[in-house]
């Protein structure tokens, strides 16, 4: 029923185009009728939805009259007698009438620029672009500058775009909610594009950005942002002292952007009054390491809405255990340990006091015996370990954290 209502609605929309352009070319009167002799198109618009025999044949004496055949809907054209006295020929009106059909199946087949850049951020993310030229040049065609440096902000917000919760506009419109879709193509129900752009347009407001560029729907309630990542683009939400000096540039800034990233959660939340959770990807040069920012943030989204919790920001170092336990790649494991304990690298003291209390099965007193130190001064290292890192040593998540980090780092 929903696929016949479909096809019938662009049925009258092509005969409404049909009507148009045949009265224009050929300066007559035109009727499109459906195969129930109900006029679905006209050059008067006041006709429409009028039986044409009891209605509009009156009105013309002399006609033709010209098949019209869209996807499985049939009629015919009716076609005056031209306003300037000239005949037309049965064969001149069918080629018109076909070629203006064939023209608007085309242009409705065509995707629009939205479409175009949802694609093409879809297959960049995903790697499905290889050639840094090729990625270059679409990149410059649809207006998306991919110059500064980039981390992906992968926003899950299937239960505003895709729940029937909020399905009064779509019920208005008589549009059914389908279930998740995986890529975003022209063929989404509307009312999933609409809410889509609805999520976008309050990223570009919360980032006073010109335009949506670097904003895509990917299908499944999910809404990418290719955010500038460098200094410039952060800075009122970066901090001096943010990033330890040790850090390699994937972690740059990356403290900052969760910081932004919060903010847009706040947004979101507000704007579309239901549950959102945000991942974030680390930043990776070049314009191919925007996939592998794709990855931190979906591993980052997958695991912190699974181990922890929705409606949060999740980055792959707030993960906890689960980073350790859950992310495939063993390269960005050895990286998020990395970072993890860079604040410790000019520290040899305290890296060697953590060694001594896994040891020790984190015992105190027999961590402070086996360094020949006082247990307050003990305490006093790990206090400043946690103060560093921001992990207690003496937490057991955290002293896991630390272990599992210790031992990674080793892997380089």
């Amino acid at each position: 029923m929903t696929a016949l209502l479909t096809t019938t609605t662009k049925f009258e929309r092509v005969a409404k185009i049909v009507a148009e352009r045949v009265a224009q070319l050929l300066c007559a009167t035109v009727f499109v009728i459906d195969q129930h002799s109900i006029v679905i198109g006209s050059s008067d618009p006041k006709l429409v939805k009028l039986p044409f025999k009891h209605s509009c044949e009156k009105l013309t004496l002399d006609y033709l009259r010209v098949a019209i055949c869209f996807d499985t809907q049939v009629g015919e054209v009716i076609i005056g007698k031209p306003h300037n006295g000239e005949k037309i020929s049965p064969r001149l009106a069918q080629v018109i009438v076909d070629l203006v059909v064939n023209q608007t199946a085309v242009i409705d087949a065509l995707p629009n620029q939205h479409h175009l850049k949802n694609k093409f951020i879809y297959d960049l993310l995903n790697g499905l672009i290889d050639d840094e030229a090729n990625i270059l040049h679409y990149s410059k065609i649809l207006g998306l500058d991919l110059t500064p440096p980039r981390a992906v902000i992968l926003i899950d917000a299937a239960d505003y775009i895709l729940s029937n919760n909020f399905c009064h506009d779509a019920q208005r419109d008589n549009i059914l909610v389908s279930p998740r879709s995986c890529v975003a193509t022209s063929s989404l129900p509307e009312v999933q594009i609409r809410r889509a752009t609805l999520v976008i347009g309050s990223v570009v407001s919360f980032f006073h950005l010109p335009n949506d560029t670097i904003c895509a729907y990917l299908g499944d309630g999910e809404v990418a942002v290719l955010k500038a990542s460098d200094t410039k683009n952060l800075g009122s939400w970066a901090n001096r002292g943010d990033v330890p000096e040790q850090c390699s540039s994937s972690w740059a800034n990356l403290t900052a952007l969760k910081r932004a990233a919060g903010g847009l959660l706040l947004r979101l939340r507000r704007d579309t009054n239901v549950s959102i959770s945000i991942g974030i990807g680390r930043y990776h040069p070049g314009v191919r390491g925007l996939a592998q920012s794709y990855q931190d943030a979906r591993a980052a989204l997958s695991l912190g809405c699974r181990f922890h919790d929705h409606n949060k920001v999740h980055c792959l170092d707030r993960l906890g255990i689960a980073a350790f336990i859950g992310v495939a790649d063993e390269q960005t494991k050895i990286e998020l340990a990395t970072y993890l304990l860079s604040p410790l690298n000019h520290e040899p003291q305290l890296l060697a006091t953590l060694d001594a209390f896994f040891s020790e099965d984190c015992c105190p007193s027999s961590t402070a015996s086996q360094l020949s130190i006082h247990r307050n001064t003990l305490s006093y290292r790990l206090d400043k370990i946690t103060l560093l890192t921001g992990l207690d040593p003496r937490r057991f998540d955290d002293a896991v954290q630390i272990r599992l980090a210790l031992l990674m780092r080793r892997l380089q």
